[in-house]
């Protein structure tokens, strides 16, 4: 692949943003942006005058000179409409390889390089994409009443995929809305009116209107799902009169409640349905992220988990560690990257954290292979809180199930539920009918703990 296919808006865009972020403590602006698209696409200011509805006079004048000049400083060099994209694919080939002459990891182009944990930053050159599924789902996002279904277990890297998504969406001056599920109470879980009332409310406060639950719930008539439908149907999609993105992250929070999880998920998949035939609901596209599949039957026709795209996070190759290992400015070869990946695999969370360890220099990556399934070891807390988890887990026999499935050297056969919740968690992974640890540090660990 040339230098010329393999720098896309995509990453010109990514680059921009980080690098004003760092020099200006700011993320550029919308119209910054759209001017920055615009040039890409080769328009002229004339031209996106026209496509934005804005005067020709303050782009070229004002937005433009602006843009350039901040990138200028950013980068060190004169930046223009007409060479920007030389000058940020310079910038983009220096995050991906940086120089490298030895073992010893590099401080001057990472020096701001924070402790891995949650979601990647829009804008990381941390983030590592996986064979094409960005692309596919930007593609997808787009399309009218479109569905798309993340599934992988904790810590793979759904809610960062899910962030890209809705990042697409606003480039394309669509409404976003991302909601974790698990941020609601209890008690607004286990009841569904609750539920689908706290969702419009939710939906309605980030787009920024007015509360009117009262003006169009009907207690007395309508059923919680139809009251939520006329809700989205009649305020909230006119409303905003342009396409809305809905993120819907940790879905599988509401799986233990029978009460909910039917009709809330029956629901889903009728807008799903209805935006293939009404032109009202083809605006609004649906994303969503779960750990693992649902556990309870769900009737084929109402279930939204075969419907929509299907989009599976896999764990790393051994070439995206070894990017990312150059990332951290490591030049580990595939020896090194096969040791690490022996004990974590291709987790994502674990393989960053090792590389973040070994860049702080805290540890070499024979230290920490040796102690990483110790207490002394960098992933200490993190298999702490499995264990916590595991103590506090209210599924009877997950510990006895997890012993088996350590101990044993073949895959073992567990009840659907067991593993369920233990898929789910990330400690295990599927093999036909059967399971086995999805990695030898959980073996390791679990084996001497449990």
């Amino acid at each position: 692949m040339n230098s010329t296919s393999a720098f896309t808006w995509k990453k010109a865009k990514q680059v921009a943003e980080q690098i004003v972020f760092k020099n200006f403590g700011e993320h550029p602006k919308d119209i910054e942006i759209d001017v920055l698209l615009g040039s890409w696409d080769g328009l002229t200011y004339e031209k996106m005058a026209e496509q934005y509805h804005l005067s020709v006079n303050y782009l070229r004048g004002d937005v433009g000179p602006q843009l350039w000049q901040k990138l200028s400083e950013a980068l060190g060099e004169e930046v223009t409409k007409s060479n920007f994209k030389r000058a940020l694919e310079r910038a983009w080939k220096k995050q991906q390889y940086p120089p490298i002459d030895s073992n010893v990891p590099l401080k001057s182009s990472l020096a701001e390089l924070s402790f891995p944990e949650g979601s990647v930053p829009l804008g990381s050159p941390f983030y590592v994409e996986r064979d094409s599924i960005e692309s596919i789902c930007y593609e997808t996002v787009v399309k009218p009443a479109s569905l798309i279904r993340i599934k992988a277990p904790k810590l793979m890297g759904k809610t960062s995929l899910m962030t890209r998504i809705l990042a697409h969406a606003e480039s394309q001056n669509y409404q976003t809305v991302y909601l974790d599920l698990n941020s609601v109470e209890r008690a607004i879980l286990t009841n569904l009116d609750k539920f689908v009332r706290w969702l419009c409310l939710m939906v309605g406060r980030k787009l920024k209107l007015e509360n009117r639950l009262k003006d169009y719930w009907d207690t007395e008539i309508l059923g919680s799902n139809d009251n939520c439908t006329v809700y989205f149907e009649e305020y909230l999609l006119p409303a905003i009169d342009c396409p809305l993105v809905l993120g819907l992250d940790e879905v599988d929070r509401i799986f233990p409640y029978n009460q909910v999880i039917e009709d809330f998920l029956g629901m889903l998949r009728s807008w799903h349905e209805k935006g293939k035939i009404f032109e009202q609901w083809k605006q609004l596209r649906i994303v969503m992220a779960h750990s693992t599949e649902v556990y309870i039957p769900l009737d084929i026709n109402q279930s939204p988990f075969n419907a929509g795209l299907p989009v599976a996070l896999l764990e790393f190759e051994d070439k995206q560690v070894i990017d990312l290992a150059r990332l951290h400015g490591m030049n580990w070869d595939d020896i090194q990257v096969k040791e690490l990946m022996n004990v974590v695999g291709g987790h994502p969370y674990l393989v960053r954290l090792a590389m973040y360890e070994v860049y702080t220099q805290k540890t070499t990556l024979k230290q920490l292979l040796k102690d990483a399934s110790t207490e002394a070891g960098i992933y200490s807390n993190h298999l702490r809180r499995y264990l916590e988890t595991m103590h506090l887990e209210e599924t009877q026999g997950l510990k006895e199930a997890l012993t088996k499935v350590v101990i044993s050297p073949e895959p073992v056969e567990l009840d659907s539920m067991q593993i369920y919740k233990l898929h789910s968690m990330g400690l295990v992974q599927q093999q036909d009918n059967k399971v086995i640890p999805r990695c030898n540090l959980y073996r390791e660990y679990f084996r001497r703990v449990l």
